[in-house]
């Protein structure tokens, strides 16, 4: 920690050029740093209100106290001075140093919590500045123009490395915990896709259009969607089982083969009425071009329904969760997820669940009492129709709304959040930097980062080793073009690499 810049309150003198912001900063991640960036960028010098152990109300208890907080904060190098609180005093700290700026978080700004309202009447009266900021809402990462890729990998390895030494999770820790899946059991539920990459060659330009040209080369087939969830958990040595919709054509022929040489359990219904879900994408070089999808997005009709449902109901007694994996096609239905939540309750099974909604209308909202829910940033901002709220506080409302015992709140390039609630019944986060710097394909990281959460979760693992494996695995799936179900042993290696010093 850089006692240089640590202060108390009694310490503190009047700064009319500085930015103060304030929090508890329990455990950083990405919704932290874009506030503090925000806030750097506000005026000369930025000061740190950090929230004391004492504090009361929803501060009462943290995961790490007060010391462990302003060293991680202090390590990022934004902060000109941290101040100290003994507990919440904010409104000491704004009469002290007069910041021509206070910025509090978006989740303040309708908070009837006494030290925050006289802390804005006292910013007010002297007519100085406050904002409430939630953080700019980021799905892309400007990192790389601020060093090498080499440069960056070793940095995400480092704090990743932290990140475990901070939880007591060890190299050994997680090989332990892999070795305990073989004795899980899981149904995957949801729209299964066959995905096809068509590698091209670039020609140029039409000269009768603004057209560019490719030549096709070879095309491969790969298996998509919930199909795809199921493939990584029986590859990592779980009994899988995968429930899900094709059609009567080539498409479901060959969708079907290809599950059965994964080593999925078959529980796929043929509905003649809707086509096998496939989606075509056109490659030069790793680069994707276009994509073409021949798909329906209605509802599955009523016997394919009651299908599915009688195969639940047959299978419940001998697994330990369900997996919906959420494309929005029409497989998981209201009906489909009211048995499902009544055979969890009835068996005891823990159920996890993605909404994958790029193009289509859907909302993580509707799984409700789930072990864990996996929504992306964006995904969770419409669900809640929320775009201004911190990440924190988005995150805490998502699960209160959802009734949700753990979440994953996925960042893209940023990583991932985890959450989770504790014994006290409080959620705590712990952040997981993307350990991948340049991917080939983002598609399949949501996927295999689910199926380990699944697996591990459902093995009585606890929920920080299983993110630290997750983090391992989604790296490897972004590596390679296309979805291929990722062996156990290329996770051990990848594992291992990541330890190595």
């Amino acid at each position: 920690m850089n006692n240089n810049i640590v202060v108390r309150i009694n310490d503190c003198v009047v700064s009319k050029d500085s930015v103060l912001a304030y929090g508890h900063f329990n455990t950083i991640h990405p919704g932290h740093i874009r506030y503090l960036k925000y806030a750097k960028k506000q005026g000369e010098n930025l000061f740190i209100a950090l929230i004391g152990d004492k504090a009361l109300n929803d501060y009462s208890e943290f995961k790490f106290n007060q010391r462990d907080r302003c060293n991680a904060l202090s390590l990022i190098g934004i902060a000109d001075k941290i101040i100290l609180l003994d507990a919440n005093e904010l409104s000491l700290v704004v009469e002290k140093i007069r910041p021509k700026l206070l910025i509090l978080g978006k989740e303040f700004e309708s908070s009837n919590e006494e030290e925050i309202l006289r802390s804005i009447k006292i910013q007010k009266k002297a007519d100085r500045g406050l904002s409430f900021y939630g953080g700019d809402i980021t799905y892309s990462n400007s990192e790389l123009l601020s060093g090498t890729g080499s440069e960056i990998e070793i940095k995400r390895k480092k704090e990743f490395l932290a990140v475990c030494s901070k939880n007591n999770i060890t190299l050994e820790t997680l090989y332990e915990s892999i070795s305990h899946w073989k004795n899980t059991n899981l149904v995957v539920l949801g729209d299964s896709i066959l995905d096809q990459y068509v590698a091209c060659e670039a020609l140029g330009m039409s000269a009768e259009a603004p057209v560019i040209v490719v030549k096709e080369l070879e095309s491969k087939n790969f298996i998509g969607g919930a199909g795809i969830v199921a493939g990584h958990i029986s590859s990592l040595g779980a009994n899988c089982t995968l429930i899900s919709v094709i059609g009567n054509d080539l498409n479901g022929e060959c969708l079907r083969k290809k599950i059965i040489e994964a080593g999925i359990k078959d529980g796929l219904e043929i509905d003649s009425e809707r086509p096998t879900t496939f989606k075509k994408r056109y490659v030069v070089d790793n680069q994707k071009l276009f994509r073409v999808s021949k798909l329906e997005q209605y509802q599955i009709n009523s016997k394919i329904e009651e299908k599915i449902i009688n195969k639940l109901e047959e299978i419940a007694p001998d697994i330990d969760g369900i997996v919906i994996s959420d494309f929005v096609y029409g497989v998981v239905t209201e009906n489909v997820l009211k048995s499902i939540n009544l055979l969890a309750e009835k068996y005891s099974l823990m159920l996890f669940g993605d909404v994958q909604c790029s193009t289509q209308v859907g909302s993580i909202t509707k799984f409700n009492n789930f072990t864990l829910v996996s929504p992306n940033e964006r995904e969770a901002r419409i669900a809640m129709q929320d775009k201004d709220s911190g990440l924190e506080y988005l995150s805490n409302k998502l699960l209160s709304l959802t009734k949700s015992k753990k979440l994953i709140m996925k960042l893209g390039p940023q990583g991932f959040i985890a959450y989770e609630k504790d014994k006290n019944g409080h959620y705590f986060s712990q952040s997981f930097p993307a350990l991948s710097v340049t991917p080939i394909d983002l598609a399949g990281a949501g996927d295999s980062l689910l199926a380990v959460m699944a697996t591990g979760l459902s093995s009585k693992q606890a929920m920080l080793t299983t993110a630290a494996i997750g983090s391992c695995m989604a790296a490897i799936a972004v590596e390679t073009l296309g979805n291929t179900p990722i062996e156990l042993d290329e996770l051990r290696e990848k594992i291992y690499s990541t330890f190595e010093n």
